[in-house]
């Protein structure tokens, strides 16, 4: 995993990024334009979004395809690459539903030990 030859070092680390994960349920229905996808990516800023969008076309699991309208138009879409993802997603999805609870509460206990061991070095 670690040998300077193994794949591993090629992947696209940005599926794992806040938003490239978000791009991929907005666009599993279909193509959108960037205004569209700011509409539920409401929390991302338009450069974070432009630079995912960037990295998601050039691994190849969006395409960008601008139009020669007045005004430009440029809609992104899924690739067949990009769709392999979505089973990946619905798995940590239901990974997440069944487990948060439990990640939530170590969570709190150990800001609960922290807070504890931090009043006692007072």
């Amino acid at each position: 995993m670690f040998h300077p030859l193994c794949p591993s070092s090629v992947m696209p680390v940005r599926v794992g990024d806040k938003w490239a994960g978000m791009v991929i349920r907005c666009l599993q229905d279909g193509p959108r334009r960037f205004g569209e996808l700011r509409v539920p990516l409401k929390a991302v800023t338009p450069k974070v979004l432009s630079e995912t969008l960037r990295a998601m076309e050039r691994d190849g699991l969006i395409t960008r395809t601008p139009y020669d309208e007045n005004p430009p138009r440029v809609e992104y879409a899924l690739t067949s690459l990009g769709r392999t993802l979505i089973p990946l997603l619905d798995a940590a999805r239901a990974w997440s539903e069944t487990h948060l609870p439990s990640l939530l509460a170590a969570r709190q206990t150990a800001a609960a030990d922290a807070a504890a061991a931090a009043a006692d070095q007072d």
